[in-house]
C-alpha cells in the first residue's frame, strides 16, 4: 500500500511534467573556450565554462585544472579547482620535479620554481629507497676512461657517451681544438670533408633557405660516413642530397656536393653487386653523367622476364618492391607496392599496386590541404623502388628501378640540352613529400615550404619486333611541387596521379566492349579503334567536366565566404591552365553530342501492324473486266498517327531549354549573382555604379554560371519528374500507352543486333472501330474483364531491349532493301510492278515477318524472354551472345529513349553549359552567352527533327507528307 509520501512525490513529479517549458532563453548558455579563461581562470569540463582558480594557483598547461604558482608546493590535488597550494619556506624555496615537496637547491632555479643542474650533471631529489632529501644533489656523470659517461637529454640519468667523443678525446668532452658538430665529437688532426652548404634550393617559388636539419646533421653525417663508414651516416648524407633534388654543382659544397666528394674519394672500397655506380658503405643515387648512358641503361638489356596473358605460365604482373629508409638513414623495411605505398589521394583507390595493366595511363586529379600533408607525413620516407622477379634457378632477384626526377637540378654542362634520352641523368632514391628540408631554425615549427611528389608515373614499354611478351627496364618518373606554406588550413595543393582518368579509359573499354557486342563483330578493325575513341572522348569529356566545376564552384565559395584574406584567386597563368580544361572539356563533349546526333539519325524503325481485315469486300479485277471477293483493307492511319507521335517526341527532354537558358540569364543579371564573379571578396548581389568595380575572374564567372546551371536544370527534373510526369503529361509513357490502343508495335534497331520492342499488340484484337466500341474496350480493360497488355500471358511488361541473333538480322536485311528502295538494277524488278507496288509489297512482308516473329512462327529465328542481371543493367553491356535464339530483355522503365533526345539529357546539358560558358568566357557577357546558347539548341533540334523525319519516312514506309 502507497505510504502518503509516496503519492506526495507522484504528485510533485506530475506537477513538474505539466508544468510549460521554460522560454528559450534558458537554454541558452554563453560559450566559452580554455584560451578565453586567462591566467588566474580555469576551464570547468562539466560547466562548460571558466571557473576561478584558487589563491596562488594558475591554469594548468592543459587549461582544465590548476596548479600551483612558482615557490609554492601541492598540498592536496583533487583535480579542477579543488586543489591546496603552501608556500614554500626560504630556506626551501625550490619545489620538487612533482611539484608536492620543497627542496634546497644548491645551483639556482629555474624559471618555473625548480632546481636546476650544470651540464653533464643529473638531479637527484630522494634517496634510493624513495626519501627525500633535505637538498637536492647534482652528481656529475663521471666521463673518465672507467666509465665514459654523460647525462642523457632529459638530465635524469647517466648513460654512455657518443662513441666519436670517446674517439677523439678519451672522454665525454669534445674541448678545443675537437670539432662539435651534429652531436659528434671530431678531432682536430682528422681529415674532414669540407664545411657543408646547410641550404636548400627551392627553384619553383626562387626561395633558398637555410635548413635546420641540414645545419644540425650535415657536416655530423659527411664526417662520420667519410672517417668511420658508418652506414646510416652516409645513408643519411644521401637522403639530404635526394631532398637538395640531386644538384649537380661542381663548384658547391651542398649535400650532394659532399657526398659526390666521398664518392669520389672512396673508390678504393669497390662497388656492391657488381654495379659500377654503387660504391660500397653508400647508397646508390646516381647512374652516371655520362652521356647517352640513360638509353643504354633503358634499352640495352631487356627484363628478364617473359609475361603471358594466357596458358599456364600466364604471368601479367609486375612485382614492384621499395627499400624504405627515414631521413636519418635508418633502413625501416622492405614495402611491397600493392599497399598503397605511393598513394597520396585520400579515400581513392589510386595506388601504384603491383598489378599494372600493359598500356593503361592513370591520370587524377585530388586535392589534399596543407595540413593534412602535415599531418599524414610529418618525416619524409625515401624510397629505392625495385622490380621482383625469379631468376633461372628459382632465386629470387631484384632489378634496380631508374628514376627520372624533372626537377634535377643541372649543372651548366647539362643546361639547354633538350628532353632527348640521351641527355637524361637518372637517379635511384625518391621520396613523396619533404616537410622537413624547408624548416628553418627550429625542428619543432611549421616549415616554410614544403615539396610534394605532384606527380609519379611509371613508364613500362614493350620489346620492339618480339612476339615473346618482353619489356624494357620500367622508368619511373618524378616531377614535385615547391609549395610555400601560408595558412595549412586552406591551403591545397592538385596532386596528378591518376584513377579519374584511368577510370575513363576502363569505362571507354567496356562501352567499346559492349558495343561490338551488339554490333554482332568480334573483330577488332579500325572502326572499333575510332569507335572507342569517340567513347573515350565524352568520358574524359565528363572528367575535365568534374574537375573544372568542382574548381570553380571551390573557389567561389572559398574566396567569397571567407572574413579574413586567407585564400587568394589564382595566378592569370593559372587561369589560362583552367580555360584551357574548359575548352578541352567544350571540345571533347561537342564530339560526343555530335556522334549521339548520327547514330539517332540512322536508327531502323518499323512499326508492326496487328490489326487484321474485317470481313471482305468486292473488288474489280484490272484488266480482267470481273469483280471477286477480297480482304477488306487495313486502316493505314493508325501507322500514320502513331509516327507522327514518335516524331513529336524524338526531341522531347527532360527540362524545358528555353526556361533554363531564361532562368540562367534572370538570376545572372537581374537579381546579380553575376557580381560574385568579380574578383573580390565580397559576397553581395548588388554593387554600386559610382564605386570601384573589380575587374572579372574567369574562374568565377564560370563556377557561378555552371553552379546556376547545375541548380535550375536539377529543379526542373525534380519537377518534371515528381509533379508534372505524375500529374499533368508523361509523352513517354503516354505513347506505350497509345500504341497499344492503336494496336501498332515499334521495333527499333539501334545497333546492328541490338534495338527496343515496344510491344503494342491491343489486348481487344481491334484498335480500328468506332467511338462506342473503343469506350466499351476501356472500359473492360479498367475492369480487369480482358487479359494483360504484356509480351508474356499474364504480365504487364511491354518494352524491352532486344538482342538479336545474326540469322534474324540478315533476313531483316533482305526484306529491307526492298523497303528503303536499295536493292540492285530495275531489270531485276518485276517489270509489271511500280516502284511504290514494290515498297508495299516490302512493307507488308517486313509487317507479316516481324509479327510471325513475335509470335515464335520461325522456330529457327526464335526468341527467348528473360530479365538482365544486375551488373549487366549497370554496364549498360550483355553477357550472353544470341547464338541461335534471339533475346527479350524485360525493360522495367522506358530504355527506348535512349534513342531519342528525353534518355540523353546528361549529355545535353553538359554540352548547353560547357557550350555557354565557352562563349561568355571568349566575350564577357552573359546575355550574349545565353542568346547563341539558345540559338544553338533550337538549330540542332531542327536537325534533329529534320533528319530524323526524312529516316523516320525512309525506314518505316511512311510517307512524309503525312508527317506534321
Amino acid at each position: 500500500m502507497a505510504t502518503p509520501w509516496r503519492w506526495a512525490a507522484a504528485a510533485a513529479l506530475l506537477l513538474a511534467m505539466a508544468a510549460p517549458p521554460p522560454p528559450a532563453r534558458g537554454f541558452s548558455l554563453p560559450l566559452q573556450r580554455p584560451g578565453d579563461c586567462g591566467d588566474t581562470r580555469y576551464f570547468d569540463i562539466s560547466r562548460l565554462a571558466c571557473g576561478p582558480c584558487g589563491p596562488h594557483q594558475r591554469q594548468s598547461a592543459g587549461g582544465s585544472s590548476c596548479v600551483c604558482q612558482t615557490g609554492y608546493r601541492t598540498v592536496s590535488s583533487n583535480g579542477g579547482s579543488s586543489i591546496i597550494c603552501e608556500k614554500c619556506p626560504e630556506n626551501k624555496s625550490g619545489v620538487t620535479q612533482d611539484g608536492w615537496n620543497c627542496i634546497t637547491c644548491p645551483k639556482g632555479l629555474t624559471s618555473e620554481g625548480k632546481c636546476k643542474c650544470l651540464h653533464n650533471e643529473i638531479l637527484v631529489e630522494r634517496s634510493i629507497d624513495g626519501i627525500l632529501l633535505n637538498e637536492a644533489l647534482c652528481i656529475l656523470c663521471n666521463g673518465s676512461e672507467k666509465s665514459f659517461s654523460a647525462s642523457d637529454v632529459s638530465g635524469n640519468r647517466c648513460v654512455r657517451c657518443e662513441q666519436t667523443f670517446i674517439n677523439a678525446s678519451k672522454s665525454c668532452d669534445c674541448s678545443s681544438p675537437n670539432i662539435l658538430t651534429g652531436g659528434l665529437c671530431f678531432s682536430a688532426s682528422d681529415s674532414l670533408p669540407p664545411k657543408g652548404v646547410a641550404t636548400v634550393r627551392f627553384g619553383q617559388i626562387g626561395i633558398t633557405l637555410t635548413s635546420a636539419w641540414f645545419l644540425k646533421n650535415l657536416q655530423s653525417s659527411a664526417s662520420a660516413c667519410w672517417l668511420y663508414s658508418n652506414l646510416t651516416a652516409c645513408q643519411a648524407l644521401g637522403n639530404m642530397c635526394v631532398m637538395n633534388m640531386n644538384s649537380l654543382s661542381s663548384s658547391s659544397t651542398d649535400a650532394c656536393g659532399l657526398f659526390q666528394y666521398i664518392y669520389v674519394n672512396t673508390a678504393r672500397l669497390g662497388i656492391v653487386h657488381s654495379i659500377a655506380f654503387w660504391r660500397h658503405n653508400l647508397p646508390w643515387l646516381y647512374y652516371g653523367d655520362q652521356p647517352g648512358l640513360a638509353s643504354q641503361v633503358l634499352e640495352a638489356n631487356h627484363f628478364p622476364t617473359v609475361f603471358s596473358f594466357k596458358g599456364t605460365d600466364k604471368d601479367v604482373k609486375l612485382q614492384f618492391i621499395a627499400a624504405s629508409f627515414d631521413a636519418a638513414g635508418n633502413f625501416l623495411k622492405w614495402q611491397n607496392l600493392e599497399g598503397g605505398i605511393l598513394q597520396l589521394c585520400p579515400d581513392t583507390q589510386t595506388k601504384l599496386n603491383a598489378a599494372y595493366a600493359f598500356g593503361t595511363t592513370y591520370e587524377q586529379s585530388c586535392k589534399i590541404s596543407v595540413s593534412k600533408i602535415l599531418l599524414d607525413f610529418p618525416n619524409p620516407i625515401f624510397y629505392d623502388l625495385f622490380l621482383e622477379y625469379n631468376g633461372d634457378n628459382g632465386q629470387q632477384n631484384l632489378w634496380a628501378v631508374p628514376v627520372l626526377n624533372l626537377n634535377l637540378q643541372y649543372s651548366e654542362m647539362f643546361v639547354n640540352q633538350g628532353s632527348n634520352m640521351n641527355n637524361w641523368l637518372l637517379t635511384r632514391r625518391f621520396f613523396l613529400v619533404d616537410a622537413l628540408s624547408g624548416k628553418e631554425n627550429d625542428l619543432g615549427k611549421l616549415p616554410r615550404v614544403i615539396r610534394i611528389a605532384s606527380k609519379i608515373t611509371i613508364s613500362i614499354r614493350l620489346v620492339s619486333h618480339t612476339q615473346r611478351g618482353m619489356i624494357y627496364p620500367p622508368l619511373i618518373t618524378v616531377a614535385y611541387t615547391d609549395v610555400l606554406v601560408q595558412n595549412p588550413e586552406t591551403q591545397s595543393v592538385m596532386i596528378a596521379l591518376g584513377v579519374l582518368g584511368g577510370l575513363a579509359v576502363l569505362w571507354s573499354l567496356l562501352k567499346t566492349a559492349g558495343w561490338k557486342r551488339r554490333t554482332g563483330s568480334s573483330i577488332i578493325d579500325l572502326q572499333t579503334v575510332f569507335k572507342f575513341l569517340l567513347f573515350y572522348a565524352g568520358d574524359l569529356a565528363n572528367v575535365f567536366f568534374i574537375i573544372t566545376v568542382g574548381t570553380g564552384i571551390y573557389w567561389l565559395v572559398f574566396f567569397k565566404a571567407q572574413q579574413f584574406v586567407s585564400v587568394l584567386l589564382p595566378l592569370p597563368s593559372q587561369e589560362e591552365e583552367f580555360v584551357t580544361y574548359i575548352a578541352c572539356a567544350f571540345s571533347l563533349k561537342a564530339l560526343q553530342f555530335l556522334q549521339l546526333l548520327v547514330s539517332q539519325l540512322t536508327i531502323d524503325i518499323f512499326f508492326i501492324d496487328w490489326e487484321r481485315p474485317k470481313g471482305k469486300v468486292l473488288k474489280a479485277v484490272e484488266g480482267e473486266g470481273v469483280i471477286k471477293s477480297a480482304a477488306a483493307p487495313v486502316s493505314i492511319w493508325r501507322t500514320y498517327f502513331i509516327a507522327n507521335e514518335w516524331n513529336e517526341i524524338q526531341t522531347v527532354r527532360k527540362i524545358n531549354p528555353l526556361f533554363q537558358v531564361l532562368a540562367v540569364l534572370f538570376f545572372l543579371e537581374v537579381v546579380g549573382f553575376s557580381n560574385l564573379a568579380l574578383m573580390d571578396s565580397s559576397s553581395s548581389l548588388s554593387r554600386s555604379s559610382e564605386g570601384y568595380i573589380a575587374p572579372w575572374s574567369r574562374i568565377l564567372r564560370f563556377g557561378v554560371s555552371a553552379a546556376l546551371w547545375l541548380a535550375i536544370a536539377f529543379l526542373q527534373i525534380i519537377f518534371f519528374s515528381v509533379i508534372y510526369e505524375r500529374f499533368v503529361e508523361d509523352k513517354i509513357s503516354q505513347f506505350v500507352d497509345l500504341c497499344c490502343m492503336s494496336n501498332i508495335s515499334v521495333f527499333l534497331l539501334s545497333h546492328s543486333c541490338f534495338g527496343y520492342y515496344i510491344h503494342g499488340r491491343s489486348v481487344h484484337g481491334h484498335a480500328d472501330t468506332n467511338m462506342e466500341e473503343m469506350n466499351m474496350n476501356l472500359k473492360r480493360e479498367a475492369e480487369n474483364l480482358c487479359s494483360q497488355r504484356g509480351l508474356l500471358p499474364n504480365t504487364d511488361g511491354q518494352t524491352f531491349q532486344i538482342s538479336i541473333s545474326r540469322k534474324m538480322r540478315l533476313h531483316y536485311d533482305r526484306i529491307h532493301e526492298s523497303l528503303t528502295r536499295k536493292r540492285g538494277p530495275a531489270r531485276l524488278l518485276d517489270s509489271s510492278a511500280n516502284t511504290f507496288e514494290q515498297s508495299t509489297r516490302a512493307y507488308n512482308t517486313m509487317n507479316k515477318f516481324l509479327s510471325s516473329f513475335i509470335d515464335h512462327v520461325h522456330k529457327e529465328m526464335d526468341y527467348i524472354v528473360k530479365d538482365k542481371l544486375l551488373l549487366e543493367r549497370i554496364l549498360g553491356m550483355e553477357f550472353m551472345e544470341p547464338m541461335e535464339k534471339s533475346i527479350f530483355y524485360n525493360d522495367e522503365g522506358h530504355s527506348f529513349s535512349d534513342v531519342l533526345y528525353y534518355g540523353n539529357e546528361t549529355t545535353l546539358l553538359i554540352f548547353d553549359i560547357l557550350f555557354f560558358s565557352i562563349v561568355d568566357l571568349a566575350s564577357q557577357s552573359f546575355v550574349l552567352a545565353a542568346i547563341l546558347t539558345y540559338l544553338q539548341q533550337e538549330i540542332f533540334r531542327f536537325i534533329r527533327n529534320t533528319l530524323g523525319q526524312k529516316n523516320l519516312a525512309s525506314k518505316t514506309l511512311v510517307d512524309e507528307r503525312f508527317l506534321i
